[in-house]
């Protein structure tokens, strides 16, 4: 289950029985939470002239903290060793994911950015499987990405690569959110992570913001970034998952790459090749095609287990 602490990865919530009714109620609140997180990365892009995208994601990561720590609640001091481990390694992946992805946005824009951070959870669906409709998915995707990172006179070679810097640290995290949901319950493990980038962060943001002193209105851009592409997710994320199937969530999630290319070209006026809107279209395609024969495929491995379960108990009463 999930949101995202920027515009992006999902953080693990307790497990909530979806309502039964509600769908569409649920459907339109992922919407609202996708938008608002693209939204939130077009609104701290107007900020990247003045502080830059480290300053943007420094005052992002204070305001991340601030509303995880006062949701999850985690009792640092009673972390254990064990415990520590995954959280630093989750909070590493916060620190370097966002500013990946910002530094991303600034240069290639916002839908480029954003789908080639997708890239990462499509990546780990599709190399920890062995089903033959994974590698038709790997093989579909692959030539949508050579299209996106083709070059041209204007490539920006350093977006490309701090795009698929992003990616990776969002594979990182599906990877260690799965140690640290196992060690710490419900949002209490990003709650922490998330603080302690947010402590991280205090002193590269004092040097950043000394030596590009931020405006009024920068500032309020990069705290309002924070809101809608932390805050806003979080708290619908967890409304909608009480509507909708975990599985279902996971798949409408992919539609994040073609609202950040909407949000960009309305908002931030950046302008995508017909070829490049094909491309996204096809790795979202490839991204819910992955997902959804992993849900079927889970869904039928529990089904045949309570089967044979049943079998056993029938044989042994008789």
């Amino acid at each position: 289950m999930t949101t995202a602490p920027v515009s992006t990865p999902p953080i693990v919530l307790p497990a909530v029985p979806p309502q039964t009714g509600g769908r569409l109620g649920g459907v339109l609140m992922m919407l609202t939470s996708g938008l608002s997180s693209q939204v939130g990365a077009s609104v701290a892009a107007q900020a990247f002239p003045v502080i830059g995208p480290v300053g943007v994601v420094a005052v992002r990561q204070w305001m991340a903290a601030v509303v995880l720590f006062a949701i999850g609640r985690p009792r640092l001091h009673k972390l254990t060793a064990r415990q520590w481990r995954p959280v630093l390694g989750l909070a590493l992946v916060f620190a370097v994911m966002n500013v990946s992805l910002y530094t991303a946005i600034d240069r290639v824009g916002l839908g480029l950015a954003v789908t080639l951070e997708f890239l990462g959870p499509l990546a780990v669906a599709l190399l920890g499987s062995r089903r033959v409709i994974d590698l038709v998915c790997a093989l579909v995707a692959a030539p949508a990405v050579l299209v996106l990172t083709r070059p041209q006179a204007t490539t920006d070679y350093f977006g490309v690569a701090v795009g698929l810097l992003a990616a990776v640290c969002w594979a990182c995290y599906i990877l260690l959110n799965r140690t640290v949901g196992r060690e710490l319950p419900g949002a209490t493990g990003a709650a922490a992570a998330a603080t302690v980038s947010g402590l991280a962060y205090v002193p590269v943001g004092i040097v950043v913001l000394h030596h590009h002193p931020p405006t009024p209105a920068a500032i309020a851009y990069a705290l309002t970034a924070g809101v809608l592409s932390s805050a806003v997710p979080f708290l619908v994320d967890l409304l909608a998952l009480r509507r909708v199937p975990a599985q279902f969530f996971g798949v409408f999630m992919s539609i994040n790459p073609v609202l950040a290319a909407f949000v960009g070209y309305i908002v931030l006026q950046q302008h995508l090749a017909v070829l490049d809107w094909i491309a996204i279209g096809v790795i979202v395609a490839a991204n819910c095609v992955a997902l959804e024969a992993g849900r079927r495929a889970t869904s039928q491995t529990g089904s045949s287990r309570r089967v044979r379960r049943s079998s056993r108990r029938a044989e042994q009463s008789r």
